[in-house]
């Protein structure tokens, strides 16, 4: 070091060849120069000797620091670097150059043409045909019987099916209650019990009550069991069944023979009409 108060530049011409284990860059030899030539100027232009070495001295070890902070901040071989990029990402990054240049699907929404048919969209669900709701036919009278007569009648036939009895047991009775009641649920005036009970006209033949004219004093059944239509044909059907060869009889003849009335006769005049009547019960 010289007593003119000017500093060696350590990185003149006449300074030694780098050293090869840590070369500072072409920017850090710059840098560190320009620091140099600043601290040159430090100095007064009349400097004492002593104030002017103890100047360079601080110069120098300031621009030795500043060298050191350069070197550490500049050439640290642990400085923070950004991880390295995974093997996923490193293969997403080969491939997406080579997609780009490939011709990249639509991304509009497929709007079905208004002329497809609906099933080509979706198949409708298989509906359950609905089962046919049964009708009850509507019996109409018929051989100038009225509501109430032919509604008789269809108790009768009713009685008859219920026992198995054949259709021709079902006429003979039809046209018996034709002949004693007209088809009427009698009740009886001399038996005042028997208007208790659901009834249509009031007779005065004796104890006789109901469809068939039975009489509770000849063991038919009692009068509640007589004015029931229902009971009173099950009482003649099963006496018609008794008959030997009831059903070759004239209808006539098989009434009578159940009956035992005063004419006997008469029961075949109604045959006819109770065969109509019949056929429009069973349909």
């Amino acid at each position: 070091m010289r007593n003119d108060g000017n500093l060696d530049d350590p990185f003149g011409s006449g300074r030694p060849a780098d050293r090869s284990d840590d070369t500072p860059s072409t920017n850090r030899l710059a840098t560190l120069r320009g620091l140099v030539r600043r601290t040159r100027f430090w100095a007064p232009m009349n400097p004492r000797p002593g104030r002017t070495q103890l100047a360079v001295a601080t110069g120098a070890a300031c621009c030795l620091g500043l060298v050191g902070v350069s070197q550490a901040g500049f050439g640290a071989p642990d400085r923070a670097a950004d991880p390295a990029p995974s093997a996923e990402v490193a293969e997403r990054a080969a491939v997406d150059p080579a997609s780009r240049a490939m011709a990249r699907p639509s991304t509009a929404l497929a709007i079905p043409s208004a002329s497809a048919s609906p099933s080509a969209t979706a198949s409708p669900k298989a509906t359950a045909k609905p089962k046919p709701k049964k009708t009850v036919r509507q019996i109409v009278p018929v051989a100038g019987l009225d509501r109430t007569q032919m509604n008789n009648a269809k108790k009768i036939v009713q009685a008859g099916k219920e026992m198995g009895m054949p259709r021709r047991a079902l006429v003979i009775a039809v046209a018996t209650a034709m002949q004693e009641s007209t088809l009427l649920n009698y009740a009886s005036g001399v038996l005042p019990e028997s208007q208790n009970y659901p009834h249509q006209a009031i007779g005065w033949d004796h104890d006789s009550v109901g469809l068939f004219q039975q009489r509770p004093s000849s063991g038919w059944g009692t009068v509640e069991q007589l004015m029931d239509p229902e009971y009173a044909t099950k009482a003649f059907l099963s006496a018609l069944a008794e008959i030997p060869g009831w059903q070759s009889l004239p209808l006539s003849v098989a009434a009578q023979a159940v009956q035992i009335s005063a004419f006997p006769d008469a029961y075949a005049q109604h045959e006819w009409r109770a065969g109509e009547v019949v056929a429009e019960i069973l349909g």
